[in-house]
């Protein structure tokens, strides 16, 4: 009975002693509502095993297509398997890495599994609104409009009164048969413009449209123009737009991965435009004609290699065979030969009696220009200096053509002057006569 009592003396005295030490564990271990949910998971772990969940293994049998989605469903659902607990005596800094690392696995798991969503092939469906835009897109519309408008110039420096219906219909023809060659081109490099960063977004690499709509949009687009540049305008300017989609889609789309020969055979194909206007509004095909065509032909060169040269790593990627890429110190010289031959080109025109001298006056500064920064490529050889040549290109082929207009010579003063040539004529062979 002694030792009893003495026994719960003991343990009453001992009481205020394990009180306090209790607060100061507290203290140390800061004690919350979370602490008493990680005693609890211990508790589990430690005397019921058998509690842990584990994750199910995945059966063997085949899903049918139908339950895919309640597949990806059941992926989402991640359960994970309560890891051994730490002992209540481990330092605070222990504990805080577990709960740290829980979280972090708890976090990362179900990012893995929506990236793993993500990557599952979608079908792209096609909406109405979408497609002018898409079609846009897969004719090349600026291109487009740019071979338009030199066709339109063109037909304005032919030495014959302006018909506003010949014009019109010249220059939808145009752009019919630029569309169908730009269409047919992108489906013959979609292999090829996946590999390149300034083609990958292209309708019919990203799937957009299917190939065959692309096939039809090119011949509805196709058939027509011809058919007009044919009865609405007149058979020559209808060759001209059929050779120039046979030009751009059966030899120059081969050969870009060929030679570096498409380059030049690229610039014929650019040249044509303003010829069909000339003829167009003539028809017929005249020193003036070829003239316009050699200017198109030059000034290609400096816009071209200068684009290409800043895009040597994304050709190189797709495969193709450019200036650029195998033959660098080439490539600019061409662009600098023909920088300097538009002064030439220029000169020619009054010979020819398209337009008045002044037209070499006035286009001398910004042909001077176009060479100087097409010295400065051949010199520097770097992309700023492949960039200013580039972006001077865009604007000197419309204010050159602008000024030739504003020089050209007028109808009426030829008109005047082919009379008189003839009236002299007349006279001449009445003195020769008894």
């Amino acid at each position: 009975g002694l030792f009893v009592w003495h026994l719960k003396n003991t343990g009453i005295r001992q009481i205020p002693c394990q009180f306090v030490h209790l607060c100061r564990v507290a203290n140390d271990r800061l004690i919350t509502f979370q602490y008493f949910n990680f005693l609890k998971r211990m508790y589990v772990t430690q005397y019921n095993k058998d509690l842990s969940q584990r994750a199910k293994p995945k059966s063997d049998s085949v899903a049918s297509p139908f339950r895919e989605l309640q597949q990806l469903d059941q992926e989402k659902k991640v359960i994970h398997k309560i890891r051994p607990i730490l002992p209540v005596h481990q330092p605070l800094n222990v504990l805080r890495e577990v709960k740290s690392a829980a979280e972090t696995e708890d976090f990362v798991t179900p990012v893995r599994a929506e990236s793993k969503e993500d990557k599952q092939w979608k079908e792209m469906k096609l909406r109405l609104d979408d497609l002018p835009g898409i079609l846009a897109r897969l004719s090349k519309i600026k291109l487009t409009a740019l071979v338009v408008s030199t066709a339109s110039a063109g037909f304005a420096m032919a030495p014959v009164p302006f018909d506003l219906t010949c014009f019109l219909l010249a220059s939808l023809g145009t752009g019919l048969a630029s569309c169908a060659a730009n269409s047919i081109n992108q489906f013959f490099e979609v292999p090829f413009d996946s590999n390149m960063n300034r083609t990958k977004n292209r309708p019919l690499v990203r799937g957009q449209i299917s190939p065959l709509l692309a096939v039809c949009f090119a011949a509805s687009c196709g058939v027509p123009g011809i058919a007009l540049l044919t009865l609405g305008v007149n058979p020559l300017t209808g060759a001209l737009g059929a050779f120039n989609i046979f030009l751009y889609t059966c030899c120059y789309t081969p050969m870009k991965r060929m030679s570096i020969a498409n380059t030049w055979v690229g610039a014929v194909v650019g040249a044509i435009p303003p010829v069909m206007g000339w003829t167009a509004a003539t028809g017929s095909l005249d020193a003036g004609a070829l003239l316009l065509g050699g200017i198109l032909y030059s000034w290609q060169f400096p816009h071209f290699n200068a684009l290409s040269w800043g895009l040597r790593e994304d050709y190189s990627r797709g495969g193709y065979c450019m200036m650029s890429v195998t033959h660098p110190g080439l490539c600019r010289r061409v662009a600098l030969r023909h920088c300097l031959a538009l002064i030439g080109l220029s000169t020619m025109a009054p010979v020819l009696d398209i337009t008045t001298w002044t037209f070499p006056v006035i286009s001398l500064p910004i042909n001077l220009y176009i060479s100087y920064l097409g010295f400065r490529f051949y010199r520097d050889a770097d992309r700023s200096s492949s960039r200013k040549l580039f972006f001077c290109s865009l604007w000197h082929l419309p204010m050159l053509l602008l000024v030739m207009f504003t020089c050209k010579k007028s109808f009426l003063e030829k008109k005047d002057k082919g009379d008189l040539l003839g009236e002299s004529h007349g006279r001449a062979m009445e003195i020769r006569l008894p």
